[in-house]
C-alpha cells in the first residue's frame, strides 16, 4: 500500500504552532506520499454517546463522523496534531479518538483489524520549557496505537505559545526535518519515554 498520511488538526486557532511544526515536517515528505488535513475545528464531530449496550448497531453518525472514518481507513500514517491542552490532547482530538470506540463496535467493519500495522504520531506545541509535562499527550497516543496494535512513531514537540513561536524552536525545527523519515515500532503497554 502507497503511503497516504491524514493529519488530524485539533487546534481551535487555525496556523497555530502545532500546525507550523506539523507542516514543517510534512514538507520533508516524499512527493509520492498522499496528504490530506482535515481541521477538527472545521469540521467538528458531535460529542462521543457510548451506545454500545443498546439493541441497534453502531453506524457512523453525521456526515462530519464519516468523513473522519473514511480519511482515517484511507490512511497509512494518522499524525495527531493537537497543542497541549492540561497536559493532554485537545477536547476536539480527544473527541475524534472517543469515536474509534464506536467504530470498534461497527459490525462488519473490523475497525481495530484494519488498524493493526498502520503508523501513529504526534505533533504539539506547549508552552513550558519543561517537555515532560507532554508525558500525558505522549501516553495517551502511545496507548491508544498499543490497543489498536499500531506503529507508534512518537511525539514531535516544539515550544510556543505566541503565534509563530514554534519557529524559532531549532531543535524541533530540526527533529521535524526527519520526523517522518524514522522506523517507527509497535507501540507496547506500558508507555514508555524512552520511546519518543
Amino acid at each position: 500500500m502507497t503511503r497516504h498520511f491524514l493529519f488530524v488538526l485539533g487546534s481551535s486557532r487555525p496556523g497555530g504552532n502545532t500546525e507550523q511544526l506539523a507542516r514543517r515536517a510534512a514538507a520533508q515528505l516524499p512527493a509520492d506520499v498522499g496528504q490530506q488535513w482535515i481541521s477538527l475545528a472545521e469540521h467538528p464531530l458531535p460529542d462521543f454517546e457510548d451506545v454500545r449496550h443498546d439493541s441497534d448497531p453502531l453506524r457512523p453518525a453525521g456526515r462530519n463522523v464519516a468523513r473522519m472514518l473514511d480519511a482515517t481507513l484511507a490512511a497509512t500514517d494518522i499524525v495527531i496534531a493537537s497543542p497541549l491542552y492540561w497536559y493532554s490532547v485537545s477536547g476536539q482530538t480527544k473527541r475524534y479518538l472517543d469515536h474509534w470506540s464506536a467504530w470498534l463496535r461497527i459490525p462488519g467493519l473490523e475497525f481495530r483489524k484494519q488498524m493493526a500495522g498502520r503508523t501513529l504520531w504526534g505533533v504539539t506545541a506547549l508552552a513550558d520549557e519543561e517537555r515532560e509535562v507532554a508525558d500525558p499527550l505522549v501516553g495517551t497516543l502511545n496507548n491508544t496505537a498499543a490497543y489498536m496494535k499500531m506503529h507508534f512513531g512518537g511525539v514531535l514537540l516544539g515550544n510556543g505559545s505566541r503565534p509563530g513561536d514554534v519557529l524559532r524552536d531549532t531543535q524541533a525545527l530540526e527533529r521535524a526535518g526527519t520526523f517522518f523519515a524514522q522506523a517507527a515500532p509497535l507501540a507496547r503497554f506500558p508507555y514508555e519515554t524512552a520511546a519518543v
